[in-house]
């Protein structure tokens, strides 16, 4: 630098550079402070932003979802017992993986009967649909009968249907779109048939026309002679793939811990019902008007081909149901307590109070669905006989006993399926040997204690006991029925534990 008062000669253009670059490094320091709060700003920005849309996404989830999303863990302080009431009553199902197979074709079946023979035909149609490897159409309830039927979905857990069994076959809800305007080949399938017919006869129609209906299903498959896998299979839809509706388990829970908080309760099937009666011509013990009224009835239907009807005739062959004072007789002589509660698992009785008079004075514990419920709990079901019977159904699979009065179809049905849930108390009257007690004591000709001796003793083998199906060949009819007695499933009680 030049001194001020120096004589020497100074270089001012040199003086001048060395400034011009302080003061360039000096901007360059200022521009790349600059560009640096720039790029923070930018990325505070960014932050934010993000910031405020997860925000706005986990107020939208809350909106949509609810709170519980967020009640998973509660406080420690509030892990009491009533936090598994809030639980689902069922578990979560695991459902297995889909059976891969090269489809042969559609099968649609339309359902006919009641409940329960519905039940079973359902049942039947899974185990012939898996055999011939063709895709089921999820069945159609029978709406032309007198029981008329509500929708599949009405009664059943369809989607529970379709997955827990699709390892065995594919179902759907209904035909594929490019399916519909193909003509369908109908026909009724040949009764008690063995899977060599629905291979060698089914099959080939279904490869042919692609879409085959069976428009009848009421007993199309054997009771014996099938494959094991086959029965099986039967079983396993009949026991885990078929679940009713939330809506009708939920009330059938409700109606057996109404009774369970009074104690032991015996399920009575009192098969008495007006369509019943007229069905089977059966008229002991009613008056002439209503003998009338069933006849005109059975005429006026024209599924029901049997017209001309000896009552009596049948009644001591045994093929006519109890009354409501021959089986109060019955449950009296076979030591059943006086107090126990009797639900009664019916439709009207025909013929009203005058006709339960005698079973109400043996045992005041009589109850019914629409006594023990609300109207509110059963303002689902107005006028759907089958989700009425559904509901009887469960409340008959948890008794303590089940006692039917005729061997119907839902008598049969739950026989077999309280076997399965380990051979649980089911008393299986004998009608035959029965009508010829009461008779005899009624005349004076049997004393009371011979009387109830005699069907004490008679009974004492026919509790719903681990047994053989009885097989009959060629008469299917008169042998054991399958889902009474499906022996092939069960856990005897002298074997080790298996799963079905």
């Amino acid at each position: 630098m030049c001194k001020a008062g120096g004589f020497e000669r100074c270089d001012y253009r040199t003086e001048w550079k060395m400034g011009y670059k302080v003061l360039s490094n000096v901007e360059k320091l200022k521009n790349s402070i600059f560009k640096m709060n720039s790029w923070l700003l930018i990325m505070r920005a960014i932050v934010t932003a993000l910031v405020w849309a997860s925000a706005v996404q986990l107020i939208g989830i809350w909106l949509i979802r609810g709170s519980r999303l967020f009640k998973v863990w509660p406080p420690c302080n509030q892990l009491d017992l009533h936090v598994a009431s809030e639980l689902p009553k069922l578990p979560i199902p695991v459902f297995p993986p889909k059976r891969v197979y090269k489809n042969n074709g559609y099968l649609m079946v339309s359902c006919n009967g009641g409940l329960n023979q519905m039940r079973a035909a359902i049942c039947d149609m899974v185990a012939i649909a898996r055999y011939m490897n063709v895709t089921l159409i999820v069945p159609e309830l029978d709406k032309n009968s007198f029981w008329a039927a509500s929708e599949f979905q009405d009664i059943f857990d369809v989607n529970h249907f379709i997955r827990s069994l699709r390892d065995e076959v594919r179902i759907l809800k209904k035909l594929p779109p490019k399916l519909n305007k193909r003509a369908v080949y109908s026909l009724p399938p040949v009764s008690w048939s063995n899977i060599s017919y629905y291979i060698h006869q089914i099959l080939p129609l279904v490869r042919k026309y692609k879409v085959v209906r069976l428009n009848k299903t009421d007993a199309r498959v054997a009771n014996n002679g099938l494959p094991l896998e086959i029965q099986k299979l039967r079983c396993r839809v009949n026991f885990h793939g078929l679940r009713f509706t939330s809506q009708i388990e939920e009330t059938g829970r409700k109606l057996v811990r109404i009774l369970r908080e009074k104690g032991p309760f015996l399920v009575l099937h009192l098969r008495y019902e007006m369509d019943m009666l007229a069905f089977s011509g059966c008229s002991h013990g009613c008056t002439n008007d209503e003998v009338e009224e069933l006849n005109t009835m059975r005429y006026a239907n024209p599924l029901w081909k049997e017209k001309d009807i000896d009552s009596e005739m049948k009644r001591v062959e045994g093929l006519c149901p109890l009354t409501p004072e021959e089986t109060a007789l019955v449950l009296v002589a076979l030591g059943i307590d006086h107090n126990v509660q009797i639900y009664i698992a019916a439709g009207d009785i025909y013929g009203g109070d005058r006709r339960m008079e005698g079973l109400k004075a043996a045992f005041p514990n009589v109850v019914r669905k629409e006594t023990l419920l609300e109207p509110s709990d059963l303002r689902f079901f107005p006028n759907h006989s089958s989700q009425m019977a559904a509901l009887d159904y469960l409340v008959s699979l948890e008794s303590d006993i089940f006692v039917p009065t005729y061997d119907g179809n839902m008598a049969k049905v739950v026989e077999g399926h309280r076997r399965f849930l380990g051979f649980k108390k089911t008393i299986l009257l004998d009608r035959r040997l029965l009508i010829g007690l009461i008779d005899q004591f009624m005349s004076g000709s049997l004393s009371w204690d011979e009387f109830s001796s005699i069907v004490k003793e008679a009974h004492a083998d026919r509790m719903g006991n681990p047994k053989k199906r009885v097989s009959i060949v060629d008469k299917p009819k008169e042998e054991d029925y399958f889902y009474s007695n499906p022996h092939e499933c069960l856990q005897l009680l002298d074997e080790p534990l298996r799963t079905t």
